[in-house]
């Protein structure tokens, strides 16, 4: 299957590996932990426009990436959503939430210094989570 990423959400994140449909990344804002689910499936912008499977499918996944930020960090609420008005590509975006952040309780959108972790912090967390998401039946890890 061929896949391309698109540029700002390739420059913005951390690769963590590979679900059965998506992609998973890492955003490097220093916030949440922050993960995303890119389906692997070029020219795609909603999910109603996957096969009903591939929906079925995406929820799965994205259940366990929630799964993991609610019980690993002990988020106090896990923002999901897939907004796509700056990068079409559909991506669907896993926050983990503490009333401690930045946003808080307002959405992150708009509402954050964009302040991006150390190269270093960036490469533990994602090395803690590849780890983490490793535990969950069909993630393959991808080091950088």
């Amino acid at each position: 299957m061929r896949f391309t990423l698109h540029p700002r959400l390739q420059s913005d994140t951390t690769v963590l590996g590979d679900f059965p449909l998506s992609r998973v990344l890492l955003s490097k804002e220093a916030l949440g932990p922050w993960i995303i689910l890119v389906p692997r499936v070029d020219e795609l912008r909603e999910i109603h426009h996957l096969p009903e499977q591939d929906q079925c499918q995406l929820i799965r996944e994205s259940s366990a990436v929630a799964t993991l930020l609610e019980n690993d960090y002990q988020a106090e609420k896990i923002n999901v959503g897939a907004l796509g008005n700056l990068v079409p590509q559909l991506h669907l975006h896993h926050i983990a939430r503490f009333s401690h952040d930045i946003a808080w309780p307002g959405p992150i959108w708009g509402n954050t210094n964009g302040t991006q972790r150390s190269e270093a912090l960036q490469a533990a967390l994602a090395d803690e989570l590849r780890e983490e998401l490793s535990l969950i039946d069909g993630f393959t890890a991808i080091s950088n």
